[in-house]
């Protein structure tokens, strides 16, 4: 008996439910962190966010009578990831505003998963630092302040390389722990559900033009800032877990590395040039944009294709 099907004929037991669960694994250890840390505000805005957005798909589907997908996990997953870039002072409304936009604007309106324009957690990250700057941006804890290591060293503070390993320091719930973020990265290269290509090089990008663009300032060669860069922020959080989705980024080889230097550089001009210390959400989302034209100039050519242009060519010019 053989199963008969047209090219491309894949090999593996991989299915979305089986990848969404492995991502939401690899999330655990840097948001249980984030709610060890800063307590049990920021459980419920995880609970909320997950929640929120698994509703938020069943409800549409619901109304638009289409089948129910919220068992494949990508709702939950995309919770998650918004819970993750939230600050741990955020409320509740302001949580299921951003969910909304995500599920319901960002991919449902679009067709639903694999059919979305850009990443749906970062879509409502971004709608919600738009609509409330002030309260994404407060990181102030029962009154103490919460400072992020890149606004620290902006101003010209000192920062400690142990305290960002750790996660003793402000930020948004799940990017502060480099350890945490790193076991989780660990858990999915392992289980390659992501592939290294596009997180190494959208570091290595981000790093590098970094240290050219202070080059070109005056400001001399700092490893210890490139290190500050490195560590802290959303840059590793949004490496491995947003970087490489695999509906809004390309298929392409030459277009993978293409599409990481452009986030690199997005990410390293947002974070020098601009008032914001931040940088990588907006990075993504402008990257996610322009996959299309991406994918466009980094098709490859089929097998011997160039030769046969070339003799066409010849023999048109002979």
């Amino acid at each position: 008996m053989y199963n008969v099907s047209i090219s491309p004929h894949v090999r593996d037991k991989s299915s979305t439910q089986k990848i969404m669960l492995d991502v939401a694994i690899a999330l655990v250890p840097t948001l249980a962190f984030g709610i060890f840390k800063f307590g049990l505000n920021s459980l419920m805005l995880v609970l909320v966010s997950a929640i929120s957005c698994i509703a938020f798909e069943a409800g549409y589907e619901y109304i638009a009578k289409k089948p129910i997908t919220v068992f494949d996990g990508s709702a939950l997953v995309t919770g998650l990831i918004l819970a993750v870039n939230l600050p741990p002072t955020a409320t509740w409304w302001m949580v299921i505003i951003g969910a909304a936009f995500a599920i319901i604007v960002v991919k449902m309106l679009f067709g639903g998963l694999g059919q979305n324009f850009m990443n749906p957690a970062l879509a409502g990250r971004c709608f919600l630092m738009i609509s409330f700057t002030q309260r994404m941006t407060d990181f102030n804890i029962d009154g103490v302040s919460g400072a992020t290591p890149l606004a620290a060293v902006r101003n010209g503070e000192q920062v400690e390389i142990m305290d960002l390993l750790i996660g003793n320091h402000g930020g948004c719930i799940g990017e502060v722990c480099v350890i945490a973020i790193l076991l989780g990265a660990a858990y999915l290269m392992i289980k390659r559900v992501i592939n290294p290509r596009v997180p190494i090089t959208y570091i290595l990008s981000t790093i590098a033009i970094i240290a050219i663009i202070r080059l070109i300032q005056g400001e001399g060669f700092d490893a210890h800032y490139l290190l500050v860069q490195l560590l802290s922020g959303g840059l590793l959080v949004g490496a491995f877990f947003m970087s490489n989705d695999y509906v809004t980024t390309p298929i392409t080889y030459r277009g993978q590395i293409l599409f990481a230097v452009i986030i690199g550089l997005l990410t390293a001009v947002f974070r020098t040039l601009s008032s914001t210390a931040e940088g990588v959400s907006y990075a993504i989302i402008i990257g996610n944009l322009l996959v299309p034209l991406i994918e466009k100039v980094t098709v490859p050519h089929p097998f011997g294709c160039s030769e046969i242009m070339k003799f066409r060519g010849g023999r048109k010019n002979g």
